[in-house]
C-alpha cells in the first residue's frame, strides 16, 4: 500500500506547522487512514531545532482536543522534496525559502497550505508568535478548515 506523505512548514516549526501537523494527523487517524497518510512538520529556519511546540500553541490546541507535546522542531531540507508528496508552506515567505531549496523536478509538490481553504479569502496562515491567545485561536480555525480541504483533495487525487 503506497503512502501519501505530507509536510507542513512554517518559520521555526513551533507554532503553525506543528499545529497543522497535529490537527491533520488527528483527522487522518479519525478517518482510519494513519497507515496510508504520513504527516510531519518542519521550519524554514533552525531557531528551535529539537524544541517542543510553543506552550501557547499547545494550550490552544489541547483545548480543542489536539495534542502537540510529542512533536519536536526540525528544519526543512532539500531531501524533504524527495520524501514528501505535499510540502505545504504556511505563508509566502516560507514558500520562497522552500522554493530556494526545492529541486526543479519537485516544484509541483510545493504549495501554500491555504490553497486547500479557498473560501477563507486569505492565502497565508498568520504567525501568532508575537500576539495573544486570540491569534492562536484564529490559527486553529484557519488550519482546521484547510486540513479538511487537504484531506478531501488527497482522497480525490489518490483515490483513498
Amino acid at each position: 500500500m503506497e503512502q501519501t506523505r505530507v509536510l507542513f512548514v512554517c518559520l521555526g516549526n513551533i507554532c503553525r506547522s506543528p499545529t497543522a501537523h497535529g490537527i491533520f494527523l488527528r483527522l487522518v487517524e479519525e478517518e482510519g487512514l494513519a497507515e496510508r497518510i504520513l504527516v510531519d512538520s518542519a521550519g524554514t529556519h533552525a531557531y528551535h531545532i529539537g524544541e517542543p511546540p510553543d506552550r501557547r500553541a499547545q494550550e490552544a490546541a489541547r483545548k480543542r482536543g489536539f495534542e502537540l507535546n510529542s512533536l519536536r522542531a526540525r528544519r526543512a531540507v532539500e531531501e524533504d522534496f524527495e520524501r514528501f508528496d505535499y510540502v505545504l508552506a504556511m505563508d509566502r515567505s516560507n514558500f520562497e525559502h522552500l522554493r530556494a531549496i526545492c529541486p526543479t523536478h519537485a516544484e509541483h509538490k510545493l504549495r501554500l497550505f491555504l490553497t486547500y481553504a479557498p473560501d477563507l479569502g486569505v492565502d497565508e496562515v498568520p504567525d501568532p508568535y508575537y500576539g495573544g491567545t486570540a491569534g492562536f485561536e484564529r490559527v486553529l480555525d484557519i488550519i482546521e478548515e484547510a486540513a479538511r480541504g487537504l484531506l478531501s483533495e488527497i482522497r480525490r487525487e489518490r483515490g483513498i
